[in-house]
């Protein structure tokens, strides 16, 4: 009669390693986990003496992750995501009473998605949920690890398989201090722009890749004064009069002036784009998120009608 194996690995070794290989960093892994980096490099040590391998490496400051350890970093990731499997196979006979909804959404999206989950919450009260907002790079980085199961973006990355749900339509505007000359015209060129002192996010940004794809194609360039990483950065610098911006509608107050702020009537703007939900084609949805998408069709229903 065949018998298994028993593993060597405690499940927290191995969620501990997942961490450190991921993030590339004990101190990282150990801020993720709420653990002390001592107790991380004791999980990390009693690892790789219970496999008789080396799992990681110093590289510098730093660490580096061996083959070994990629591969049993791919093991690992493929165990979690069974063992969640199994976990919404014994929620869905409950009747969805319990489970995890992991969702990410990029940084201009916190604007509208919390009511939406708001309501997903009163529907469904013993689905936990886990929240990740975030700039449109690390968010595929998310996908990609397979670190959540839906996320919200403008931009979806070709390189992954992904299913889709239009959203909200996210129009992209310039705005400027109050007060500045171009707040009173009927209309600016674009061509204006060139030149002008400009703010943008950091790189990784969604709104930032869209506005520059949008002014390549015009060919305007604005003069890149400085990038800030969050939208209410952006704001206050653009009230400051440091220079122009463009930045999602919905990001703004229904009345700018109320921030310092106004929209320019710069042609070429509002830049119309759209927020999409997207979960991976390739990989098994978990019943919380499936629960999640009839209920975002539901909400988009209703908004339409």
């Amino acid at each position: 009669m065949s018998k298994f194996r028993l593993p060597k690995a405690t499940f927290n070794q191995l969620r501990t390693f997942e961490s450190v290989a991921r993030l590339g960093s004990i101190t990282q892994a150990a801020r993720e986990l709420h653990l002390t980096q001592p107790t991380v490099t004791v999980q990390i040590q009693e690892l790789q003496n219970a496999l008789a391998t080396a799992l990681i490496e110093p590289a510098g400051r730093g660490i580096r992750i061996t083959e070994a350890g990629r591969r049993l970093q791919q093991a690992a990731t493929d165990i979690f995501g069974l063992w969640r499997h199994c976990e919404d196979d014994l929620h869905a006979l409950r009747g969805l009473e319990r489970g995890l909804l992991r969702i990410a959404g990029v940084t201009t999206t916190e604007y509208f998605i919390a009511h939406w989950l708001q309501r997903f919450a009163q529907r469904h009260p013993g689905i936990e949920v886990d929240l990740s907002v975030d700039n449109r790079d690390r968010i595929i980085q998310r996908l990609q690890d397979e670190r959540c199961d839906l996320a919200v973006m403008m931009m979806p990355p070709p390189t992954l398989e992904l299913d889709t749900l239009d959203c909200l339509d996210n129009p992209l505007v310039v705005i400027g201090p109050t007060g500045h000359p171009w707040a009173g015209r009927r209309k600016v060129p674009v061509k204006a722009l060139n030149g002008v002192p400009w703010l943008t996010r950091e790189p990784g940004s969604g709104t930032r890749l869209a506005v520059e794809q949008h002014l390549s194609h015009l060919g305007v360039q604005p003069q890149e004064r400085m990038t800030l990483g969050s939208n209410e950065a952006l704001k206050h610098a653009v009230a400051a009069g440091m220079g122009l911006a463009a930045l999602s509608r919905h990001a703004l107050n229904r009345d700018p002036a109320q921030e310092g702020l106004a929209v320019l009537p710069v042609t070429g703007f509002p830049v119309r784009r759209q927020w999409k939900l997207v979960w991976r084609r390739d990989r098994r949805l978990a019943l919380p998120a499936q629960a999640f998408i009839d209920e975002a069709r539901q909400i988009l229903s209703e908004l339409a009608a």
